[in-house]
């Protein structure tokens, strides 16, 4: 019996529900309460194997692999401690596929991307390893051939074959192979990754009085919590000319014993205005784990994250290409639609998960819509001028050399002064809901907990309430619901709603309820219009919806009981 032939069953199903939409994502060491650890070397090896022969398949359908040459791969990791160990399997999965393997060592996500595209390394793939924010006992991969990033149903794809092949391992089938360790080539693509950085920013300045170092005389402070983003401090930001004295959290540490690399993050964020005020900075920076997000920090202190940095990034990019699409996702605020529409850009509001806006991008340039950012409220950013790639480098890159461009024409109040008359909510809440029960059942019933918000409203069980399908934005054509009826493309199912006051005829505030992504929980975000306004909603939603339904009886809505007292 060959491998294609396997019953996969419950074995093979522990691999299909490592895939988190585009990536593969699972837990890596022991030490986290209530999980065990899934996403083994076998695991790994596999899905490598899986990815090594999908790319293969790929290239001949589209004409672009020219036999017998082998396929080039590049390979990148975080400093997390189970790096090494599954990054031996990364490569020997590779190689069972006839892949040449390149080891780049510590890289970020972008430079895995860029490692397709720099003349001196051209590879023909890249797999990144990493969990971004999550835990250090996670890890994870990420998947990129010269076109970008893959997609879910690529995704799923070789995690239906890594299935196949983990179950005939285990049955002692399908082995082979001379048992050789793989030859792996080390490259060191940072370097010219960094380079590339500093060529952008050289070029875009212009500095009429010292074109090579052109942040000569300003103070930059980053934050990298101790991931991979430690190299934009000494290899961008200092051959520039940049002071960086103060920066924190530099040195790659797989423990992350300061803070999660999360430009999110609270701690994060105050640590580094706290070091952007005592140095008299003109920026601060943090960067996630793998430095595919970003946050700032102005002058003043003041935390730019969020629907601030979407404001910030739109009212650079509308400066360079006015009357541009900006498509954002649907935790975006009412105010950010307003901050861009006064510029003369258009808003188009998509599904959450950074693939999904980065795709809704992609997708309108096809169709004719100029479209020049695509952001999502977590720090991910892409671009169409950098390849749709969603980079946390480049992204402070843009900053800078419009912070830099400001001094030179003379205009006072740096960077956080462009998004002076940004209004925000009153207030925005974000509260999880566990699902209760073993993690194999967890989707399936976030999924029903999800539908059931939207079949509440339909049927005026929440008299107030009305779904949010975005027919009113410059796209028009109902972005927020168009893709839950495409199970091989949706990564999570979710719903937008507003509730309006009946008696005052104004909208109170917002609701954005989803299934996570990277864990066994529902996200409610809600932002509120009026003071107060977060606690209301979330008493509706408590009393005439988790409680009415029966939610409660598989859903932990102690979080939500928490904050309605």
């Amino acid at each position: 019996m060959g491998v294609a032939g396997v019953a996969v069953g419950e074995e093979g199903d522990s691999i299909r529900r490592l895939q988190n939409g585009p990536d593969v994502r699972g837990v890596a060491l022991e030490g986290e309460k209530g999980r065990a650890v899934d996403l083994t070397p076998l695991a790994v090896e596999v899905i490598a194997e899986s990815f090594g022969e999908w790319l293969r398949e790929e290239l001949r359908l589209r004409g672009e692999e020219q036999e017998p040459q082998q396929l080039r791969v590049s390979v990148g990791r975080d400093p997390r401690l189970s790096g090494p160990r599954l990054g031996a399997a990364l490569f020997a999965g590779l190689a069972r596929a006839g892949c040449s393997v390149f080891d780049m060592g510590l890289a970020t996500t972008p430079a895995c991307f860029m490692s397709t595209i720099l003349p001196r390394f051209n590879y023909d793939a890249s797999i990144m390893m990493t969990a971004s924010h999550l835990p250090y006992t996670r890890n994870g991969l990420k998947f990129f051939t010269k076109r970008g990033g893959l997609t879910s149903g690529d995704v799923e794809t070789i995690c239906d074959r890594a299935a196949q092949k983990y179950v005939a391992r285990n049955m002692g089938l399908g082995v082979g192979g001379s048992g050789t360790p793989p030859v792996v080539m080390r490259v060191d693509l940072m370097s010219a990754y960094a380079q590339h950085l500093r060529d952008i920013i050289k070029q875009r300045v212009a500095h009429p009085e010292h074109y090579d170092t052109p942040l000569r005389g300003f103070k930059v402070v980053v934050n990298a919590g101790n991931g991979c983003g430690g190299f934009f401090t000494w290899d961008v930001l200092e051959k520039l000319g940049a002071d960086t004295t103060g920066s924190l959290h530099l040195d790659p540490d797989g423990r992350f014993p300061n803070h999660m690399p999360n430009p999110e993050d609270a701690t994060a964020m105050s640590l580094t205005r706290g070091a952007v005020l005592a140095q008299g900075a003109d920026l601060g920076v943090v960067f996630d784990t793998d430095v595919d997000r970003s946050g700032v920090v102005d002058a003043g202190g003041a935390a730019i994250n969020g629907d601030r940095l979407i404001a910030l990034m739109s009212a650079i990019v509308l400066d360079e290409h006015p009357g541009t699409m900006i498509v954002t996702d649907a935790r975006a605020s009412d105010g950010l639609t307003r901050f861009i529409e006064s510029r003369g850009g258009r808003h188009c509001l998509y599904r959450v998960g950074y693939r999904n806006v980065i795709d809704k991008g992609v997708q309108l340039n096809a169709d004719g819509v100029e479209t020049h950012l695509m952001m999502e409220t977590t720090g991910h950013g892409a671009l169409r001028e950098n390849y749709f790639l969603d980079d946390g480098a480049y992204m402070v890159v843009k900053i800078i050399i419009e912070m830099v461009r400001m001094k030179l024409a003379g205009v006072d109040g740096g960077v956080g002064s462009l998004i002076a008359d940004l209004q925000e909510p009153a207030e925005s809440v974000l509260l999880r809901m566990d699902v209760l029960g073993e993690p194999k059942h967890a989707k399936g019933r976030a999924t029903q907990a999800v539908e059931a918000f939207k079949k509440y409203i339909q049927e005026d069980k929440l008299s107030g309430w009305v779904l949010d399908d975005c027919g009113d934005c410059s796209v028009a054509e109902g972005c927020l619901e168009d893709s839950n009826d495409r199970p091989i493309d949706v990564d999570a199912y979710m719903y937008r709603a507003k509730l309006y006051d009946e008696n005052q005829q104004r909208a109170i505030g917002m609701v954005h309820l989803r299934q996570s992504v990277h864990n066994p929980n529902i996200a409610l975000n809600m932002q509120s219009y009026v003071p107060g306004g977060c606690k209301s909603m979330a008493k509706d939603l408590h009393q005439r919806f988790l409680l009415a339904s029966g939610l409660n009886e598989f859903v932990d809505i102690s979080e939500v009981e928490k904050f309605v007292k």
